[in-house]
């Protein structure tokens, strides 16, 4: 329920602005990759402005996450050790602990 509040109030209204960014901004711009030579037509790529700002949001979302990713790792590193250490632990008690010895029905409880 709360997933679906937060996409009504938070991604429905980002769509509609990115919507309407891209449908007011759909001139060609040239984006030039050598500094040196604007004039460069072997190194200019001429696109609709919207395409250049959504690759920036996008590259802006992937850089984020892998960030995000290579921060976290510690904490990943730490879980696994963790997991490895109770898997052991588990395993130790299993072995420590005596058989169980079961009775056939059959057999009188003296």
């Amino acid at each position: 329920m709360i997933k679906r509040i937060v996409t009504i109030i938070i991604i429905v209204p980002v769509a509609i602005v990115l919507i309407a960014l891209a449908v007011a901004n759909r001139a060609f711009v040239p984006f030039t990759l050598d500094p040196f030579n604007p004039g460069n037509p072997g190194l200019t790529l001429s696109l609709p402005l919207f395409v250049y700002l959504f690759l920036a949001l996008l590259l802006g979302v992937l850089i984020g996450g892998v960030a995000t990713w290579l921060r976290q790792g510690r904490y990943r590193r730490r879980a696994r050790q963790h997991a490895d250490e109770a898997r052991a632990l588990r395993e130790e008690a299993a072995r420590s602990r005596p058989p169980v010895q079961t009775r056939a029905l059959s057999e009188p409880a003296n």
